[in-house]
């Protein structure tokens, strides 16, 4: 087996023929992804490699810790609720943006009030829906007002909502012919500016993205960046990014299969670290019949799709150990997340049974979509096949997938989800079953049981409301939630790089050694 990475490290050096452009010698850290990021901008673009640029590139209001989990000051310093609907924060002074602007509340105010109109249209509406409006109370303090109370706000103020400049979007491009979106103009298109700790120098689609560090970055909870560059490479093969990494041409690989990370660990020059992450696997099913009629509109049909698949077996078998198989739409620690609901066991049988129950003996055609981790589809896929049902797998770049989940032609889609870091389930069975349009049941009964949950303020009351729409989730068998993620990263024996749970690598915390 490990004649093999060196046979594909040749291989792909001679294919790439490309100059080391890593590490140490130069103070580039380079860092290896798959899939390219169609904008690193935090609000108009939704891959997990989009989300990592821009929590690098961004700050927000309080940073969340990522070891502890704790708030701490961000671009504000304090922060008190005035009553349900009310958050006001005193803000950071000296702060500037990658531009040399001055940080100010018009800044914040600018961006909340930006989100929270619908108008805008903000690819993921469940972040902001609840903000009503921000306002400025002089240079340094802000009040966000909400529409009804959410307990889950500093959540999400500490993670998915950082803080843009004034009148970032006011020069925004119209949208290319063919392209048009929701939004009235190309809000993605627009360079993203910050405060955070890296800025971003240049962005070469179809090559990769270079940040830079901030040379002015503030004195706060947040580590300061000592690594200069960050080099984003897009390599949509893993053979060849190992290939890189082993002739120090990338200093950073995430998301390496458990075997290739068997095959590296040990070698000299390169580590390897594996770590649990906050993120859940899943299959969603349209039950609701928004695209063509489907099979999976009969309940028998989505209860023998669960029975169908060894959960257990892909787990293990393509994830590793430490991940966990999961019963219900939500990650395991989440406030509000219960496991405890109906299961469905690795039956095949059963699952013939079902379907020989709903009329379709011989089980039926369907495409499956996916943007990413394409061997868990093919695993998938063949443990369909063995109960009849014959799914063709497509895989699509997230955004290309995005319209067809939301129009109703993808109606099976095996997706990951990690919930923008937030450990509430409002960041998971709340954005896939609360009405929005990635919502593919539709059940009236979930979306009240899940909006009592989201904006009651006892505790109790939302743990109870949560329980009965998870559990009514699993009833209906509207996915088959399958395991959680775990994530091994290979890297340059030069860097100095902590992988957290939350599934988002922090460059300003990474050193040379």
């Amino acid at each position: 087996m490990r004649a093999k990475v060196f046979l594909l490290a040749g291989a792909a050096i001679c294919a790439l023929a490309a100059p080391a452009s890593a590490g140490k010698s130069n103070d580039t850290l380079t860092w290896a992804i798959s899939q390219e990021a169609p904008s690193i901008d935090p609000y108009y673009s939704q891959t997990r490699e989009s989300v990592v640029m821009y929590r690098n590139v961004c700050d927000n209001l309080l940073y969340r810790e990522p070891k502890s989990g704790e708030y701490q000051p961000g671009l504000a310093t304090a922060h008190r609720w005035v009553d349900d609907l009310t958050l006001e924060f005193d803000l950071r002074r000296g702060v500037v943006f990658h531009d040399g602007r001055k940080f100010s509340a018009a800044d914040v105010a600018y961006t909340f009030n930006h989100i929270a109109n619908p108008d805008n249209a903000v690819i993921a509406q469940s972040n902001v829906k609840w903000i009503k409006s921000a306002e400025a109370i002089g240079e340094d303090k802000v009040r966000i007002l909400l529409k009804e109370p959410f307990p889950a706000a500093l959540e999400y103020v500490s993670g998915p909502l950082p803080i843009l400049p004034a009148g970032h979007y006011d020069k925004a491009p119209p949208f290319r012919a063919g392209a048009q979106g929701k939004a009235p103009k190309d809000f993605g298109a627009v360079k993203t500016i910050c405060t955070g700790p890296y800025k971003v120098r240049s962005i070469d689609p179809g090559e990769g993205v270079m940040l830079e560090k901030h040379a002015a970055y503030f004195d706060g909870s947040r580590p300061k960046p000592t690594i200069g560059k960050v080099h984003v490479r897009t390599i949509p093969d893993l053979d060849t990014q190992l290939a890189l990494l082993m002739t120090n041409q990338l200093d950073l690989i995430w998301d390496v299969a458990p075997d290739k990370a068997k095959q590296l660990d040990g070698r000299r020059g390169v580590a390897v670290k594996q770590v649990s992450i906050s993120r859940l696997n899943y299959l969603q099913l349209d039950a609701a019949g928004r695209g063509p009629k489907s099979p999976m509109l009969d309940l028998r049909v989505r209860q023998a799709m669960n029975h169908a698949i060894n959960k257990q077996a892909i787990a293990k078998g393509l994830v590793g150990e430490v991940s966990e198989v999961i019963e219900a739409a939500c990650y395991p620690t989440q406030f509000g997340c219960t496991q405890d609901v109906p299961r469905y066991a690795y039956d095949p049988a059963k699952a013939k049974a079902l379907l020989a129950e709903a009329g379709v003996p011989d089980g039926f055609e369907v495409d499956l979509y996916s943007y990413r981790q394409r061997e868990y589809a093919e695993a998938v896929i063949g443990d369909l096949a063995k109960v009849g049902i014959k799914a063709r797998l497509r895989m699509l770049q997230y955004e290309a997938l995005r319209p067809k989940w939301r129009s109703g032609e993808a109606q099976l889609i095996q997706g990951s989800w990690a919930s923008y870091g937030m450990n509430d389930v409002s960041g998971s069975a709340s954005y896939f079953f609360r009405g929005s349009p990635d919502d593919l049941a539709q059940d009236k009964q979930v979306i009240e049981w899940l909006t009592i949950a989201d904006t009651n303020t006892d505790p109790a009351v939302r743990k109870e409301n949560y329980r009965k729409a998870l559990i009514r989730i699993a009833e209906q068998a509207y996915w088959v939630p399958l395991f959680t993620s775990a994530k091994y990263y290979a890297m340059s024996g030069q860097l100095e790089f902590t992988p957290h749970a939350d599934d988002l690598p922090e460059f300003s915390a990474s050193r040379w050694k």
